[in-house]
């Protein structure tokens, strides 16, 4: 029994050593190929202070596409920009990588980029944490553990999603280990979408998977006010807009004048205005896809209407 016993703990202790020289192997190729994901650009952006940071899902992630954020968004405002937007992600999911992002660094305003479908279910906030592709490449840090955990207990997220990310599961078994993490949409970037309405309907049927709830809009209204209070608290200015989208696209879009009015209603007493530019560049031929800016439409919209929101004079605060 002893050396059966013995036998077993060397087993074990044989395969824990294996795991633990796989985790580190998947750790080293997170920091080679991590590119996307939020909270490896806030390991790699260093201790530098910016003059924006950028906060949304998807429609905003193609200002950080290829070279646009440095030759064309930084040039044209001459400020410092550091996009965390991330795809399909809630305001829950981005007070969680505000809060990071304020763990070690500082800048002088957000950017939050609201899109409607993110306050309407769980499957954009709480379940968010629990996607394979998002934990695969995102940094270990006890902190992001011991925080995604306090998000277990309070907000609802799912604790499978911080033993994946504590134990590695998901970076261990990616198969695209190798790969540069990129949303697909960043190689269409150049491409001239032609309108279809058959795809901007299953776009919406994607996006909406629940039915627009009052009860759930105001759940994460109040995660998006506390998102604000967090970046007020830390001494950042506050700008939140809607990102351009095609007419047809906009037109499909359910229960949309509610969500502006709710929307309207909570920043309100926090003196913000949303800014609406979801109908400024109604064209298709300015798309990549059936509601993401391409980069000739991504130029025009920075020309006309963003370089002035970033480099108007934040407001005296509040007293």
């Amino acid at each position: 029994m002893k050396r059966l016993a013995r036998a077993t703990l060397a087993f074990v202790a044989i395969g824990f050593a294996i795991y633990i020289g796989l985790y580190a192997a998947a750790e080293r190729l997170v920091e080679r190929t991590a590119h996307a994901n939020p909270l490896h650009k806030i390991e790699a952006a260093g201790d530098a202070t910016f003059d924006w940071v950028i906060l949304g899902a998807s429609h905003a992630m193609p200002l950080d596409f290829a070279d646009f954020n440095a030759q064309v968004l930084e040039k044209a405002t001459g400020l410092r920009v550091i996009n965390l937007a991330a795809q399909g992600t809630g305001p829950l999911y981005q007070r969680f990588v505000l809060e990071e992002f304020l763990r070690g660094h500082k800048a002088r305003n957000v950017l939050y980029a609201v899109d409607s479908f993110a306050f309407y279910s769980r499957l954009w906030n709480e379940d968010r944490f629990a996607d394979a592709k998002l934990l695969r490449r995102t940094p270990f840090d006890p902190e992001v553990a011991r925080r995604m955990w306090g998000y277990a207990r309070v907000e609802g997220v799912d604790p499978h999603a911080v033993l994946d990310y504590v134990s590695g599961f998901s970076k261990i078994n990616n198969r695209e280990r190798f790969e540069r993490d990129a949303w697909e949409g960043e190689a269409q970037f150049e491409r001239v979408y032609r309108s279809s309405s058959s795809a901007v309907a299953k776009r919406i049927e994607y996006l909406y998977p629940d039915s627009p709830s009052p009860e759930t809009l105001e759940r994460y209204l109040r995660e998006l006010a506390s998102l604000v209070d967090t970046a007020r608290s830390a001494g950042m200015n506050v700008v939140v807009i809607k990102m351009p989208v095609p007419s047809a696209y906009l037109a499909r879009l359910p229960s949309e004048d509610a969500f502006d009015a709710a929307l309207a209603r909570m920043l309100a007493p926090r003196a913000i205005a949303a800014r609406d530019f979801s109908g400024s560049i109604p064209e298709a031929r300015f798309y990549f896809d059936t509601d993401h800016l391409n980069r000739e439409g991504l130029s025009r919209f920075v020309e006309h209407d963003l370089k002035a929101v970033l480099t108007e004079p934040a407001p005296a605060p509040s007293r």
